[in-house]
């Protein structure tokens, strides 16, 4: 492994650590190429952690976009993830509109304004984790992946869904509201009461909708599942943990207003273990 390949691994075992160890399931010749993938999600959904006024962190946005679009796919520039991004992009011709749309898609997280509707939500989600899971196939095996888009909007939405309840005590220090106002009207709740003080008498019905809306993205994945190639299998393995994160927030006792909901670290690589090696069937 080089240098700059290592950098990027740990970067993402630092960042990301449950999509790390999802990617050492994959081929040893694809790894470094989900490694680039994974860190550059991470780089660019932490920039509001690092950069905390808007506008720069739009600057930082736009680095990026730039970075991708241009062609000079054989000049590195110094910075280990973007050179390693730019390679992954050029070795396996990933489409370079999925990442300007997923770039598009995290200026939402540079500002506080409410999440509009569940539609806004799933779109948020498709451009994102959606987005990131079919990269990761493409790189896999180009050939299949497209034939699992679908199933890959679905495996985003309820990933995506599910860390936004683990962020959820993040957020609303923040003042960030990611769970959407119709769903918030419905729990007879407002974006600004439910991240304000404990989050008022409907936090928790729209804490159990957003939970009810994630298993329901989850529940379509899994019926589609069984028809997934082995090959594409590391890309949605992330899914292994959805459930488990899901079942633990349910109700109050484990409730994400409360706190920040964990799995041990052993729980997690048995899940993992179990849907490498035996699909998703085998819980």
């Amino acid at each position: 492994m080089s240098q700059n390949a290592k950098i990027v691994m740990d970067a993402v075992r630092a960042a990301d650590h449950d999509r790390y160890l999802t990617a050492l399931y994959a081929p040893a010749d694809r790894r470094d190429a989900l490694f680039s993938l994974y860190a550059f999600n991470a780089e660019i959904a932490g920039i509001r952690d690092r950069i905390h006024e808007p506008l720069p962190g739009e600057v930082r946005l736009q680095w990026w976009r730039d970075l991708v679009a241009a062609d000079n796919d054989g000049a590195g520039i110094g910075h280990p993830v973007a050179d390693a991004l730019k390679a992954t992009i050029s070795t396996h011709r990933l489409p370079k509109p999925a990442f300007d749309n997923m770039l598009e898609a995290r200026i939402f997280d540079l500002y506080d304004d409410p999440m509009p509707s569940r539609t806004d939500l799933e779109g948020y989600c498709g451009e994102t984790a959606a987005a990131l899971i079919q990269l990761a196939a493409m790189v896999l095996d180009p050939v299949e992946a497209p034939r699992f888009a679908e199933l890959a909007g679905r495996a985003g939405c309820a990933q995506a869904m599910t860390g936004l309840l683990l962020l959820l005590p993040l957020h609303r220090k923040r003042g960030q509201c990611f769970v959407p106002a119709d769903i918030l009207a419905a729990a007879g709740s407002s974006p600004e009461e439910f991240v304000a003080g404990d989050g008022g008498p409907g936090a928790q019905r729209a804490v159990a909708a957003m939970i009810a809306l994630a298993r329901e993205h989850l529940s379509a994945f899994e019926q589609g599942v069984p028809a997934l190639p082995v090959v594409l299998r590391p890309a949605f393995l992330p899914l292994a943990l959805s459930r488990a994160y899901l079942d633990k927030m349910e109700g109050s006792r484990h409730s994400p207003l409360d706190g920040v909901v964990r799995l041990l670290a052993l729980r997690r690589h048995w899940l993992l273990v179990r849907r490498a090696s035996k699909g998703w069937s085998a819980l």
